[in-house]
């Protein structure tokens, strides 16, 4: 007698996503930051309008067409939390916090002189230099994290400052949070050292970064370990960076800022290669493997 075997499918599992991304880098912003009232740090609406004033941006978001937008943000995540419809009319406007994107609380420090750097090619990128991401991907990031203010500039911080900001009763705009601050919102003092990404923000980075080394064009390197070892590097650099109010993708930006640091690794063992190589031949000595088949390649050809 035959026995019927039932096999059940296995669920297809998403190691990483961007929601959680997008809460553990919103949780390590907050770590930075100081408010109000501890619910204060849950915006509804960004502001991104770094050339204009806080007055001008305030202006801008009193607009209809924000506050309604704003509210119609807030309704779906109500109702995702509480699992039941929650439609925007009902929501009050005083009860919307709108985050401004605001160097105005950053202090100022004296312009140091510009150093006169020699040009690079693309091989001599230094570590810290993310001005090579993709074109694809830039939009993503502000890359603004200092403003020139005629001999003076605003203390270099790790991610664009904001200040939060809702609405009284007498439909003005009150500011309760500020980001790189600690203590009070009135007695309090501009901080940048204070916070710290989350453990769990901290994970996803291995994580990210190992699962690209796995990838059947980079695992074959003896310099494998390096490679992730700088893409670490530079997420913690740039990973807060990334630009919520322009997209709410952060794992295509961080995967084009590891693709970079992949390559920038493999370009300097490259040329460190060729160098001992050249060396090698000029003392009549066998160079590598690789230099040995590009000259029997030569060879052939010529």
């Amino acid at each position: 007698m035959s026995t019927l075997i039932t096999v059940t499918p296995v669920k297809k599992v998403n190691y990483l996503n961007n929601k959680d991304i997008l809460k553990q880098i919103h949780e390590s912003k907050t770590s930075f930051c100081s408010f109000a009232q501890k619910d204060y740090h849950r915006y509804d609406l960004i502001i991104d309008m770094p050339t204009e004033s806080i007055e001008k941006s305030l202006e801008y978001a009193f607009q209809p067409e924000q506050i309604q937008l704003a509210k119609e943000v807030r309704a779906a995540r109500l109702s995702y939390e509480l699992g039941e419809k929650i439609l925007p009319e009902s929501i009050p406007t005083t009860d919307l916090i709108f985050r401004v994107m605001a160097w105005d609380h950053v202090p100022v420090s004296v312009k140091q002189p510009r150093k006169i750097v020699s040009k690079k090619s693309a091989k001599d990128l230094i570590l810290f230099d993310d001005s090579d991401l993709h074109d694809a991907f830039s939009d993503l990031e502000d890359p603004v994290t200092k403003v020139d203010v005629d001999d003076m500039v605003h203390v270099k911080v790790n991610f664009p400052p904001f200040q939060h900001f809702k609405l009284n009763e007498n439909n003005s705009f009150v500011c309760v949070g500020k980001s790189h601050w600690k203590g009070s919102l009135e007695t309090g003092e501009f901080s940048k050292d204070h916070g710290k990404i989350s453990d769990k923000l901290a994970r996803m980075y291995i994580m990210l970064c190992e699962k690209y080394a796995m990838k059947f064009n980079w695992r074959g390197y003896t310099y494998n370990d390096e490679m992730r070892g700088a893409a670490i590097l530079q997420l913690t650099y740039v990973g807060l960076r990334f630009n919520e109010a322009k997209s709410a993708n952060p794992f295509a930006y961080y995967t084009a800022a590891i693709t970079n640091s992949f390559c920038r690794v493999l370009n300097t063992e490259k040329r460190v290669q060729h160098i001992r190589d050249d060396i090698l031949e000029a003392n009549g000595l066998n160079p590598s493997w690789t230099r040995q088949g590009e000259n029997s390649d030569k060879d052939y050809q010529g």
